[in-house]
């Protein structure tokens, strides 16, 4: 590793108390010795380190996007045309399309073929300042072809110079081609992923059209007999319930959030489980955006993920995401910053990042900004000037 010294820079450390004190220093020194952020302070000097004069710009922590869908192989646009026609997304994953187009496609792709395209978005994630991507699979479906996406995503993250974290989404859909779905998914998929991915989440979608919230209970219960944590899809087009059973289960987090009660809400931001809100989906399909500014009010745990996806939302881009949550979540851009690098890496129970603070990994991006409410108020170029991925610079 080499060691490197980031001089006279904004540092947003993240380390404040509260969901929008962003800990701020100003004209600071970072020394990273090891891929580890060894020295935080003003007039650090370091022979043998690299230096790195930032000219006062904003450093603040690599983004952490907790929620993807970023493995997939074909294409949804002539889907989009009709939705652009009308079309609901509903309608069309009643009809066969939606979730299950990809999931024919993802099928017929090798393992290799899904590890490579894979790969290509995670570079270009990297290039907009994220160096850690939940990333689910879910587009198999099949015993088979979830392992063979989990088995990609686990092959993506060893070529990569960030992390990529992987989730079982066995839930994402129902396979009609397949009698009893559910119970195939619990006894047969369940157990092959338990075997091969112990104490991986498991994730599903609870929606209309998709599994129903009894159905998604009793995979989850299963699933957390079997030691896995659990995350899921709930409150995207309809509140069915999910929430107080998240939270009486301990579930990891609830996310999209677009059509929850306020009731319900409440109650997930009084809880332990955290909500992470998806606002590239309502920018990309209906206009339906969560109350980013009730939930953290009311002192929930928020984060904000992209949800990048063949379908629903085509964006890759973290600082897209939080200019979409100022606009559309109400959040301010010092809230939205904090809820897509120190919380989201809180969620996946990585607590060596998401912050600047001595003996932290130092995955590192530098805005071309001096100051960070920029970030938040442009939009549509890419803000990020330097990544630093544990110390090595690769942007």
């Amino acid at each position: 590793m080499n060691d490197v010294l980031i001089s006279n820079a904004r540092i947003l450390t993240m380390t404040g108390e509260s969901s929008s004190d962003l800990g701020a220093l100003g004209s600071a020194d970072v020394l990273i010795q090891n891929g580890s952020i060894v020295a935080i302070g003003q007039d650090i000097e370091s022979h043998q380190a690299q230096p790195f004069d930032a000219a006062g710009r904003v450093l603040m922590p690599a983004f952490v996007d907790c929620h993807t869908h970023a493995c997939w192989a074909g294409s949804r646009l002539a889907e989009w045309e009709q939705k652009l026609r009308g079309t609901s997304y509903l309608d069309l994953l009643a009809a066969g399309g939606g979730i299950m187009s990809t999931v024919r496609a993802v099928r017929e792709t090798s393992r290799e073929d899904l590890r490579d395209a894979l790969l290509y978005r995670l570079d270009k994630m990297k290039q907009t300042g994220t160096l850690t991507a939940e990333v689910k699979s879910g587009y198999g479906l099949s015993t088979h072809d979830e392992i063979k996406m989990l088995e990609a995503i686990s092959e993506a993250s060893c070529a990569w110079p960030g992390t990529a974290v992987p989730t079982a989404c066995i839930g994402h859909a129902k396979d009609p081609a397949i009698s009893d779905f559910v119970s195939y998914t619990i006894n047969e998929t369940l157990p092959e992923i338990t075997k091969n991915f112990p104490g991986i989440t498991i994730d599903a979608y609870c929606e209309k059209g998709s599994w129903t919230l009894d159905e998604t209970l009793r995979l989850f219960d299963a699933a957390q007999t079997a030691g896995h944590p659990i995350r899921v899809h709930a409150d995207q087009f309809n509140d069915l319930g999910m929430i107080p059973a998240a939270i009486e289960r301990g579930y990891m987090s609830v996310d999209h959030l677009e059509a929850t009660a306020p009731e319900h809400l409440a109650l997930l931001a009084k809880s332990a489980c955290f909500g992470v809100m998806l606002p590239i989906c309502g920018l990309h399909l209906d206009n339906r955006f969560a109350d980013g500014r009730g939930f953290l009010d009311a002192g929930g745990k928020l984060a904000i993920a992209s949800n990048y996806n063949p379908g629903s939302a085509p964006c890759f881009s973290m600082p897209m995401v939080v200019a979409t949550s100022v606009r559309n979540l109400d959040l301010l851009p010092s809230e939205a910053m904090i809820a897509a690098t120190r919380t989201p890496a809180q969620l996946l129970g990585l607590t060596d990042r998401g912050t600047i603070a001595v003996g932290q990994r130092a995955d590192l991006i530098l805005l071309d900004m001096t100051d960070d409410r920029e970030l938040a108020f442009e939009f549509g170029a890419n803000p990020v000037l330097g990544v630093w991925a544990a110390g090595r610079r690769v942007v």
